[in-house]
């Protein structure tokens, strides 16, 4: 919200919340139980010219410029070595605890997922389901068809029970500053509805 609230462009952004994140952290419950659970956050930022995917674990962050095509992100982290920004000790601090000889190509996915706590079981078939979904429609997605791929609940997409899907959002960014962005939010927690 702060990175809407204070940029301008998807880069923009994309610095307002490592500025943030660099400054003050990030942690805490994500669950309203007494359950201790935790993970750290993704963003898909996108202007009409520009998208990012950014990606983050405790104040170390990587960053991926998107080119073309498709990209969706669920519950895990899936930027691996096509890094396009990144914090400054990410590759240090990976190497002085021994999760990284320093050697091999750096694959952020694989290198911070062990630090994260909420690698849940079923985040990377969410991930290869929303993938799945998006590359059916490749080339012919609408505010329709992306709406109908929230609220798919077989893939797992909009999920039920223990975590719940609480909202989701598809935006049109046409290319064209004459035309308007329109935005689109769930009036509910379930998208489905």
């Amino acid at each position: 919200r702060l990175g809407l609230e204070r940029a301008d462009t998807a880069e923009k952004a994309l610095n307002v919340i490592v500025d943030l994140l660099e400054k003050y952290g990030q942690g805490g419950n994500c669950m309203e139980s007494n359950m201790a659970f935790t993970y750290h956050n993704s963003f898909l930022i996108a202007d009409r010219k520009e998208a990012w995917v950014l990606e983050t674990s405790g104040k170390y962050w990587a960053a991926e410029k998107v080119e073309g095509g498709i990209r969706n992100i669920s519950n895990q982290l899936s930027i691996t070595t096509k890094i396009d920004r990144e914090h400054p000790e990410l590759k240090e601090y990976a190497k002085s605890n021994g999760w990284w000889d320093g050697e091999k190509e750096f694959d952020f996915a694989a290198t911070y997922s062990y630090v994260n706590t909420a690698r849940m079981t079923t985040s990377g078939g969410r991930y290869c389901e929303g993938y799945k979904l998006l590359k059916k429609h490749k080339g012919s997605i609408t505010s329709e068809v992306m709406m109908e791929i929230l609220r798919d609940k077989e893939s797992g997409i909009n999920m039920e029970g223990g975590f719940m899907t609480t909202g989701s959002m598809v935006s049109v960014l046409p290319q064209q500053p004459n035309l308007p962005c329109i935005h689109f939010f769930t009036g509910t927690p379930d998208p489905a509805r």
